[in-house]
């Protein structure tokens, strides 16, 4: 999986979560909470993909991501380390 299918699953799991943004263009600028996700929604949003993408990540970690671009950035890094093991 590369960062622009990991940039999809996160736009596809947020459109389930947050409903109205499925009209939204979605750009690596963007940052959920500014969209409209409350808090309950982001951690739904990031519990899906740890799930999707059989991921074990700290929280922390994660959250510590400022826009959907440095999302895709954390994941995928991780992603890319636990192929190296």
């Amino acid at each position: 999986m590369n960062k622009e299918d990991i940039f999809e699953l996160i736009v596809n799991h947020t459109c389930k979560v947050v409903p109205e943004l499925k009209n939204h263009t979605f750009k690596p600028e963007d940052n959920l909470k500014e969209l409209g996700a409350d808090s309950l929604s982001r951690s739904e949003i990031i519990d899906m993909l740890i799930e999707s993408l059989s991921l074990e990540v700290p929280r922390v970690k994660i959250f510590g991501a400022k826009n959907i671009g440095e999302l895709v950035n954390i994941l995928y890094s991780n992603m890319t380390a636990g192929e190296k093991i």
